[in-house]
């Protein structure tokens, strides 16, 4: 009961000092619900045309946002599904530019082994010419020398005999110059 009692002093007290402060700062009722009627039209008016519109935009700027934000994971996949792709063309490039290059290596060698034999060939049709012509001039030069020879020994023997030579001594001692010669 006396809890009750200090509370109904306090309530008292409240309502006493609740007057006092209304009297000493020049509280009047019907300014205070004056203002409170001004207030609440202000605040109805904020609440309909700026909170709304001021609501709507930051909507439809959250909603941009999340759409930039999937258009930009969208772009990311994007992006990464190319490099992907990219990457495959590059390794199949790769792989045909080795491929054509083993090719160009095996054309290479196969025209540089035809182009050898070839040189060889050739090399080997000048050897023989050059033997040829060597074997013809040899056997010019030698049946010059026989002619040579043969005349001089025909020259030499007349002179040595100190007769004169007729044709059929002229024709032996050539034959035998000759035999003596191959042997």
């Amino acid at each position: 009961m006396q809890s009750l009692m200090l509370l109904a002093d306090i309530g008292s007290g409240l309502a006493d000092t609740g007057s006092r402060v209304a009297t000493e700062f020049g509280w009047n009722w019907q300014n205070f619900i004056a203002q409170c009627l001004s207030f609440s039209i202000v605040a109805f008016c904020l609440h309909r045309f700026a909170y709304h519109p001021i609501q709507r935009v930051l909507e439809g700027r959250q909603r941009r946002i999340a759409e930039s934000i999937a258009n930009g994971e969208k772009i990311k996949a994007e992006l990464a599904r190319t490099e992907t792709e990219r990457e495959e063309v590059m390794t199949q490039a790769n792989a045909q530019a080795a491929k054509f290059i083993e090719e160009a290596h095996a054309a290479a060698a196969r025209v540089l082994a035809q182009e050898t034999q070839r040189a060889i060939a050739a090399a080997e049709q000048i050897v023989a010419k050059a033997r040829e012509a060597s074997a013809q001039d040899h056997a010019r030069m030698l049946a010059e020398l026989k002619s040579e020879v043969g005349r001089l020994v025909l020259l030499t023997t007349a002179e040595v005999t100190g007769k004169v030579l007729t044709p059929d001594d002229q024709r032996r001692l050539s034959e035998e110059t000759s035999k003596l010669m191959a042997a």
